[in-house]
C-alpha cells in the first residue's frame, strides 16, 4: 500500500509544480529568444541599452489578460517616452498571439513561449500536468539587462499605471 501511495504521489505531484523562484532585483535577467505574433524573433539582447517591461500572462483574450494588455496599449506612448519597451509573454502560440494582438490593436510584441522554458526561467510557469500557463508576473529590466523591479502580484486593472510610475522613479534614480 505504501508503495502504491508513493507511486501515486509521484504521478500527481508534477501537476502542482511551479517554476523556479523569480529572479531577484539586481540579478541578471534570464536570456530569451522567442517568436512574436508576426513570427519575428525577439531576444533579451535586442533590448540592451533600453528599459524593458517584460510581462507574463496566462492566456490570450481572457478577461484579465485583455485588461492588462489594453492598459499597456493605452499607456504605450508614456512608457516609450520613458525609454522603455513592452513585451508580453505567454505559452500561447504565434497564431493565438496574432489574433489577440489584431483584435485589440496591441502595438507591442507578444512572445510565444510554447514550451514554457522562458516562463520557467522567470519563475512564472505553472505546470498543471494537462496544460502549462504563465503566472501573471512582470519584470522591469534596466538598460544593463538587470532586474530593476518585479511584480509577483499583479492587478490587471492598475498594473500599467503602476509600471509607469515605477519607470519614472527608476529612471530618476539611475540618472
Amino acid at each position: 500500500m505504501k508503495r502504491l501511495l508513493t507511486a501515486l504521489f509521484l504521478l500527481i505531484a508534477p501537476a502542482f509544480a511551479t517554476a523556479a523562484e523569480p529572479p531577484e532585483i539586481g540579478a541578471a535577467a534570464p536570456a530569451f529568444s522567442l517568436p512574436d505574433q508576426a513570427g519575428k524573433t525577439h531576444a533579451l539582447a535586442d533590448y540592451a541599452g533600453r528599459w524593458l517591461v517584460l510581462y507574463f500572462y496566462p492566456k490570450d483574450d481572457t478577461p484579465g489578460c485583455t485588461t492588462e494588455a489594453c492598459n499597456f496599449r493605452d499607456d504605450i506612448a508614456r512608457i516609450r517616452k520613458l525609454g522603455a519597451e513592452v513585451v508580453g509573454v505567454s505559452v500561447d502560440d504565434v497564431a493565438s498571439h496574432a489574433a489577440f494582438a489584431k483584435k485589440h490593436s496591441l502595438p507591442f510584441p507578444l512572445l510565444a513561449d510554447e514550451g514554457g522554458a522562458v516562463a520557467a526561467s522567470y519563475g512564472s510557469l505553472r505546470d498543471l500536468m494537462v496544460m502549462k500557463m504563465a503566472k501573471r508576473v512582470t519584470f522591469i529590466i534596466d538598460p544593463k539587462g538587470r532586474v530593476a523591479q518585479r511584480y509577483l502580484e499583479v492587478d490587471p486593472k492598475a498594473h500599467a499605471a503602476e509600471v509607469v510610475a515605477d519607470l519614472e522613479r527608476l529612471r530618476k534614480a539611475a540618472n
